[in-house]
């Protein structure tokens, strides 16, 4: 069993600390840097608080669109290429995985752009 806090909310912790105490502390010229390292935890704690089930399931959707097996790499290479070559253009399945994946990736890296699109 693991300790709490999880390493979800000591992400959360490290991320106020940098944020709130040790960015102000900083030279002018490395708070793009913080800022990135502030964006780049964030990112990290909310990957680990949705878990694998996302990728999971974008894999269990290419699988089955594509009626192909591999990693979920290799799935959305695929995917890519038969998009390229006009095999999705008229399919509403493949529309609703790029919409789906896409959502997930912004929940992910940046979850306060989503209100603007009512999700």
């Amino acid at each position: 069993m693991r300790e709490h806090p999880d390493g979800a909310a000591l992400l959360a912790m490290a991320r106020e600390v940098l944020r709130k105490e040790l960015l102000p502390l900083l030279p002018k010229e490395k708070t793009y840097d913080a800022l990135m390292l502030i964006n780049a935890i964030g990112i990290a704690e909310r990957q680990l608080q949705f878990g694998e089930q996302p990728q999971r399931a974008e894999k269990a959707e290419l699988c089955a669109l594509l009626d192909e097996e591999g990693s979920l790499a290799e799935l959305n290479r695929s995917f890519a290429r038969k998009i390229r070559e006009g095999e999705f253009d008229s399919r509403a399945a493949a529309r609703q995985l790029l919409w789906d994946a896409t959502v997930q990736r912004v929940r992910e890296s940046s979850p306060k752009a989503l209100p603007a699109y009512g999700l």
